[in-house]
């Protein structure tokens, strides 16, 4: 049996963040190690030993900030003398498909071994792909039609031609990707069907799931329902006998947006006629001009239930950020808050979810989710958590704390001394530092630090003007129950 599913973050920050460590995670289950997003630097986190290990790397979406170390490696891992085999890969087929024409240029050419050619090379002698989730009953194809003319059709899954009158091609003006228009069977509306199906709708997808069954006796799933992100995007669902662990990828996971997206009937802004558009196989233009829903209710049902009983690591933002979970909108989700790990964020944050930081291993055992120390595991009870500078803090309810907490806009802060329209604090804490899962009160003097010593002690230097001088300092995790600091 498999002892719980550990977690060691390499990356939480999003794309914007000064800390240059976007979204990469490691995981563990009995002797099998994953990836999830390669969007870290991991040859200077795991390096090539570590990265020799790894059996599987999973790709939830194509933006960089998740899939930048790819092509490295794909490519390491076909000319490293010491590594026989491919980069074993699993995906959706919809990021399958970006996610070549995304790296086409890195891999698909390179000279021969004499070196004296240029040869061509297809993707699939860098990977061993394995498809996650349902294929699709119908597709674009683009179809040889003679004399150096190609034209856009629609197939279905039996390879046969599907007339507008089920489907239809719209070509952006803005980017000339086709994408498909739809007529759903039991709405009578015509939808997008990659955003208006769920992977179990057998509309539109095939009943195969395509769930990865590992040998040593856990599953990977694809998970799409609460996943809303703009490209192609899916969550990844591990599942063993006593757990269940998801990762929510960048979304906006939002009930009352959800809602909205099921329930809300748009008019279409036809360019033409109505007989015109009823026959028309290809249109160029908006496709939002003819989507008259944007999810079935089966999505909807499917979404706000995709979470029940299980562990989630999920993104957030500060506010406004469009395609992932706003902090404040954490209340209009079916989330629970002692369920769920923040990733994704910013420098900056305060919350009293639990965050993420790029070093740190949590263990999931059954129901419940504890960061590892060594060897030990320890339960995440803080009352706050915060991040600034790369640096992580941790706060613990007390009356006569040094450091209040206000909520302004959504968002909470942390301040000694108030602030102009801050408002009443919330409550107070005291502050500890994290250092590498131990706790030490947070330090106020500008001229004092914290080092951790190559022995694993940590040491409290103090500067003066005749030099410095260090002690060691206790580590107060142990000694800190919720709601009372020592």
């Amino acid at each position: 049996m498999i002892d719980g599913i550990t977690v060691r973050i390499l990356g939480d920050f999003g794309p914007f963040s000064s800390m240059g460590k976007s979204i990469s995670y490691q995981i563990t289950m009995g002797q099998s190690i994953y990836l999830i997003d390669c969007g870290a630097p991991l040859f200077q986190q795991i390096g090539s030993q570590g990265l020799k290990d790894i059996k599987g790397l999973i790709i939830t979406h194509c933006h960089d900030d998740h899939k930048r170390w790819f092509t490295d490696l794909a490519l390491f891992n076909m000319y490293a003398p010491d590594i026989s085999q491919k980069v074993f890969f699993l995906t959706s087929e919809d990021i399958h498909s970006e996610l070549i024409k995304a790296s086409g240029p890195a891999l698909d050419r390179s000279l021969s071994n004499d070196s004296k050619n240029i040869i061509d090379i297809a993707c699939e002698e860098y990977t061993d792909y394995r498809i996650i989730g349902p294929r699709a009953n119908y597709r674009i194809v683009s179809v040889d039609e003679g004399g150096g003319k190609t034209a856009l059709y629609i197939i279905d899954d039996n390879g046969n031609f599907v007339g507008p009158d089920i489907a239809k091609i719209v070509i952006s003006d803005k980017t000339k990707r086709p994408r498909m228009l739809f007529k759903d069977p039991d709405y009578k509306e015509w939808v997008e069907p990659e955003s208006f199906y769920p992977f179990s709708s057998s509309i539109f997808y095939e009943e195969d799931r395509n769930i990865y069954n590992a040998p040593e006796g856990f599953t990977i799933e694809a998970v799409k329902s609460p996943v809303w992100h703009g490209i192609p995007c899916v969550g990844i669902k591990i599942t063993t006998d006593r757990e269940t662990l998801i990762f929510s990828s960048d979304t906006v996971n939002d009930n009352e947006l959800w809602r909205q997206l099921y329930t809300e009937k748009r008019v279409q802004r036809l360019k033409m006629s109505k007989e015109e558009f009823e026959s028309a196989a290809v249109i160029f233009g908006d496709i939002n001009d003819y989507i008259e829903r944007i999810w079935g209710e089966a999505r909807y049902r499917s979404a706000i239930n995709a979470f029940n009983d299980a562990i989630v690591i999920h993104d957030i933002a500060a506010r406004n950020s469009i395609v992932h979970t706003d902090y404040e909108r954490l209340k209009n989700t079916s989330l629970k808050k002692e369920k769920v790990i923040l990733t994704h964020s910013l420098d900056g944050i305060t919350s009293e979810w639990v965050l993420c930081d790029a070093g740190k291993s949590f263990k999931i055992s059954g129901d419940a989710f504890f960061e590892m120390v060594g060897d030990e595991p320890y339960p995440m009870n803080a009352d706050i958590y915060h991040k600034e500078g790369g640096r992580y803090f941790v706060g613990y309810k007390n009356e006569e704390g040094r450091y209040s907490v206000y909520e302004k806009d959504g968002l909470l802060r942390l301040s000694t001394e108030g602030g102009p329209g801050l408002g009443p604090p919330l409550y107070k804490v005291d502050m500890y530092e994290d250092i590498s899962g131990r706790y030490f009160p947070k330090l106020e003097e500008e001229n004092a630090m914290y080092l951790e010593r190559r022995d694993g002690r940590v040491e409290l230097i103090e500067f003066t003007g005749e030099g410095s001088r260090g002690r060691i300092v206790k580590d107060h995790r142990a000694g800190l129950l919720k709601g009372c600091g020592t």
